[in-house]
């Protein structure tokens, strides 16, 4: 059980996959424009990050690296399985929010399918295989570092939004003041790394 916490707390905070390890960057600046949207977006990335490490996870163990499958030589597979399986989740997210939630779908737009090429999902299953992670220690890993991607998104969105309401300097407008943001908020969190 602490092994579990200090994987969670070392995923979300310590070693923040935005922040930190600089994965996911274009829909952390690209969807962080309004809480309610990035919120929608860390949902979703949540639930696909958090479901691919379990299947991801399943499918290593018991058919890529398992020993009794051509002596678990199917290893060199995992890039390729691991980037079907979460495309295949990707579409499942959307078509859900597609039917069930569409003003979401909608404020998403093409940032929803980019969640497939999302390099801190596929970085979340390469690196629960390359930590040699059980099969819930990295659906924990998985979770919580979704967990820090929801964190640093909705506080980014939080930010911008209190941005457009001051008066910025004209070079600094747009773009600009969003990658100071970001530097800030990872500084600030830099200050997590004597947590762990």
């Amino acid at each position: 059980m602490k092994e579990l916490l200090i994987i969670a707390i070392g995923s979300a905070l310590v070693n923040n996959v935005v922040l930190s390890q600089f994965l996911g960057i274009c829909p952390f600046l690209g969807v962080s424009k309004k809480v309610e949207t990035a919120a929608g977006m860390g949902g979703a990335v949540v639930f696909v990050i958090t479901i691919s490490s379990f299947v991801t996870g399943l499918i290593y163990k018991f058919i890529l690296a398992n020993p009794a499958i051509l002596g678990g030589k199917l290893v060199y597979l995992q890039t390729i399985v691991f980037i079907l399986v979460i495309a295949c989740l990707v579409q499942f997210v959307e078509m859900f929010l597609k039917k069930k939630i569409p003003g979401l779908y909608r404020s998403l737009g093409v940032y929803l399918p980019l969640i497939t090429t999302n390099c801190a999902v596929l970085g979340v299953a390469l690196t629960n295989v390359q930590k040699e992670y059980s099969v819930l220690a990295g659906v924990v890993n998985g979770f919580a570092t979704a967990a820090g991607f929801l964190i640093a998104i909705v506080i980014m969105a939080g930010i911008r939004e209190k941005i457009e309401h001051n008066d910025v300097t004209e070079s600094f407008r747009g773009t600009p003041i969003v990658l100071v943001t970001a530097c800030l908020m990872s500084i600030a969190f830099f200050g997590f790394s004597g947590v762990i």
